[in-house]
């Protein structure tokens, strides 16, 4: 009986070292994210490098980015002509602003990595994007990001309260007030049941006869997609001054880490390289 167990143990000990090693090899590895942005209302070719430098500076990701310069609402992003085009990746960020790009197979196929459990992050007009058939009340798209929104308000400064204290995305995350901001609403009302709110924002203005209204909506979240695919969700950032803010950078990079199932310290290391292909993507 004390040989088996002392062969046991010896089988172990030798095991030992090669989980660490390979340990060791996941956390050198770099998250692949796939960062897709452009159309409509923002400066993209600032935010793009914000949102890219500011994620690897505090964390082992690394990005190809796929900007799509037209500033409309109908044109869809080049990198969905490919019909592999998520192959590769561990992550897709979703910051495109196509509101007017409807069509039931072009958004399936912009879905169709999340329907196979590739991790998600959806920022700001993303949100507001591929408004197919049953907006505003519902979409195959609202779907995946966990809430129906609709519009927003004023640009105004935003006061964001972390209300789930116990998510490991919130950790060492103290609340904060942004520049002037777009506060997207809650047009259904609710998140989806899939979905569980992280942070709250509330924005006041003045209407012309000097009375004050305050609105309050969540504006970041988590969303179960299809019982399987992580998602995180920010309706913050439509200005650059946002975007580049280091606590914006902070729930951004902890929210992408999380969606990945790499929320560890491990990983909260800064990337040796920003962009997968070693070099900045074109302005």
């Amino acid at each position: 009986m004390i040989a088996a167990f002392a062969a046991l143990s010896a089988v172990v000990a030798g095991l030992a070292p090669v989980d660490r090693a390979r340990a060791d090899d996941d956390a050198d590895k770099p998250i692949r994210a796939l960062l897709v942005l452009g159309g409509c209302c923002h400066d993209y070719a600032k935010q793009k490098d914000a949102i890219a430098a500011g994620v690897s500076k505090r964390a082992n990701v690394q990005w190809a980015i796929a900007y799509d310069k037209d500033t409309g609402t109908k044109h869809l992003n080049p990198v969905y002509d490919h019909a592999d085009w998520y192959k590769g990746y561990d992550v897709i960020v979703h910051d495109e602003c196509s509101a007017d790009v409807k069509d039931p197979e072009t958004v399936d196929n912009v879905l169709k990595p999340h329907k196979a459990g590739i991790p998600g992050v959806v920022l700001h007009c993303g949100m507001h994007s591929y408004r197919s058939e049953g907006f505003p009340k519902t979409t195959p798209w609202f779907d995946f990001t966990g809430l129906a929104t609709t519009g927003h308000g004023a640009q105004l400064p935003i006061a964001v309260t972390y209300v789930d204290k116990e998510s490991p995305i919130t950790k060492g995350l103290e609340d904060w007030r942004t520049v002037n901001e777009e506060l997207y609403n809650n047009a259904a009302g609710k998140l989806l049941d899939t979905a569980k709110p992280i942070a709250r924002g509330q924005q006041t203005s003045k209407s012309k006869d000097g009375k004050e209204s305050t609105a309050e909506c969540v504006v970041a979240w988590t969303n179960l997609y299809q019982g399987k695919t992580k998602v995180f969700a920010t309706t913050l950032g439509h200005n650059t001054g946002t975007v580049a803010d280091a606590r914006y950078l902070d729930l951004l990079t902890r929210g992408l880490l999380w969606s990945v199932g790499k929320l560890d310290d491990a990983h909260l290391k800064p990337a040796k390289q920003v962009y997968i292909d070693g070099s900045a993507p074109a302005k």
